[in-house]
């Protein structure tokens, strides 16, 4: 499968919805309970420094990726970003594209570092891929992330100087 990754369009915003709210929906690795509609998913994407989307050869949207200040004044060159891929295509390397892209943006709006707050410990696959890349766990923060489920499970934050 091919897949690039690029600048999202307000065509974009639709797949964007659908697929941010695959991942709202699993409940296993983003903070956020509500999805979002039609209205408060353009403010959403709008809001963020920077939105990337993975499209196949088709055009199709794939993924994508929002990158924004993690903290602000003299934190603000620290960004977080975070991820989404069409649940039936996970597996497929599409997420390292779309961190590959994200590190390369970052630099582009004055930030320094990338930061993750709360990737939870059984996200494996995005655990092993933040190491591939080098980026550096900071430890872990016991019972930090809620399931779906109600059962609570640690997270472990990392980081990644850009520009490495």
């Amino acid at each position: 499968m091919s897949v690039s990754v690029r600048g999202y369009t307000q065509e974009d915003l639709p797949a964007m919805i659908r697929i941010w709210n695959q991942v709202v929906e699993d409940g296993v690795a983003f903070p956020q309970e509500d999805c979002l509609d039609p209205e408060s998913g353009a403010a959403f994407f709008a809001a963020q420094t920077y939105c990337g989307v993975a499209v196949d050869e088709s055009g199709a949207v794939c993924g994508l990726y929002i990158l924004h200040p993690n903290n602000v004044g003299r934190c603000g060159h620290i960004c977080n970003a975070s991820y989404a891929v069409e649940r039936g295509l996970r597996g497929l390397h599409i997420g390292e594209k779309l961190v590959k892209d994200c590190l390369a943006q970052g630099p582009r709006f004055g930030f320094r570092v990338l930061q993750f707050n709360a990737v939870v410990a059984s996200n494996t696959r995005a655990r092993h891929l933040y190491e591939h890349l080098g980026f550096t766990q900071l430890g872990t923060i016991p019972g930090g992330f809620r399931m779906k489920d109600g059962h609570f499970e640690d997270i472990c934050p990392y980081y990644k100087t850009l520009g490495e």
